[in-house]
Formats: C-alpha cells, sequence, structure tokens
C-alpha cells in the first residue's frame, strides 16, 4: 500500500454500528471498509462527472452538426439546382 497517514472522523453511533456489521459481512476491518467505500465513492463521481461532461459535449456538438447539416443539405440543393440547369442546357431546353 502506499504510503498512509492515520485519520480521525466522527460518526453517529448509528452509522458506525452499520459499517462494523458490513465490514464484518465483508471480512475486513473498519478501516479496510472505509477505504474501500471512499474509493468507490470517488470512482462513482468521477463517472458521474465525466458523463456531465460528455452529456455537455454532445449537446454542444448536437448544434454544431445541425449547423453543418443544414449548410450539406444547402449545397446539395444548390448543386442539384445548378445540375438541372445543366442538364436542360444541353437538351436543347
Amino acid at each position: 500500500m502506499a504510503q498512509v497517514k492515520r485519520v480521525m472522523i466522527t460518526m453517529p453511533n448509528s452509522l458506525l454500528e452499520e459499517v462494523d456489521g458490513l465490514a464484518r459481512q465483508e471480512n475486513r476491518n473498519r478501516s479496510e471498509f472505509i477505504r474501500e467505500v471512499v474509493r468507490c465513492y470517488i470512482d462513482e463521481k468521477r463517472r458521474m462527472d465525466l458523463r456531465e461532461r460528455l452529456r455537455k459535449g454532445y449537446l454542444n456538438m448536437s448544434q454544431v452538426n445541425r449547423e453543418l447539416a443544414e449548410e450539406g443539405a444547402s449545397a446539395a440543393e444548390e448543386a442539384f439546382v445548378l445540375y438541372e440547369e445543366v442538364l436542360a442546357r444541353s437538351n436543347g431546353g
């Protein structure tokens, strides 16, 4: 394990009893259990933060993608009109 520091925390007796009961069920001591719970919390927090950043990015990109699609549709329409004009001229029309 990496360098370890001793910390003191306070919690209500009822919560401590739950912690101790769960630690016993998992055959861990209190410190091991609390370290694992804190690691899990940090991992979940990072995942939630990443999901939120991705969600915001997708929303931002949706606007960019919509603008690009509109530009592409406009360019395709202009190209089609030009194609019809060229086709009409080549058919003598």
